[in-house]
């Protein structure tokens, strides 16, 4: 028997403003409308609720989510260097005597 899972569909950041426009605008739910989710399309207005909001203490944005990835793999990185440096240093501090 076949599976019946659907295809994971994507969208754009604009496609998904639109939408969070196109709610925010006319006060009703065109998830059904446009053939999306309803989860799927309340997640996009929490997220647009949380990027539009700069609260310090509140969740994370987009733009900040974004930077935590960058650093983390620069994090990674860096610390892959150092740990190299320090058993090549101990190498040669080994074979130099």
């Amino acid at each position: 028997m076949e599976s019946m899972a659907r295809a994971r569909r994507s969208f754009t950041k604009e496609y998904k403003a639109e939408v969070v426009k196109l709610i925010r605008s006319s006060g009703k739910s065109v998830g059904a409308v446009l053939g999306l989710t309803k989860t799927s399309v309340r997640a996009w207005v929490k997220r647009a609720e949380i990027d539009e909001r700069k609260d310090p203490q509140g969740p994370l944005t987009s733009e900040e989510r974004a930077e935590n990835t960058r650093l983390r793999s620069e994090l990674k990185t860096v610390t892959m260097e150092r740990d190299f440096l320090r058993k090549a240093a101990a190498f040669f501090a080994r074979s130099g005597k």
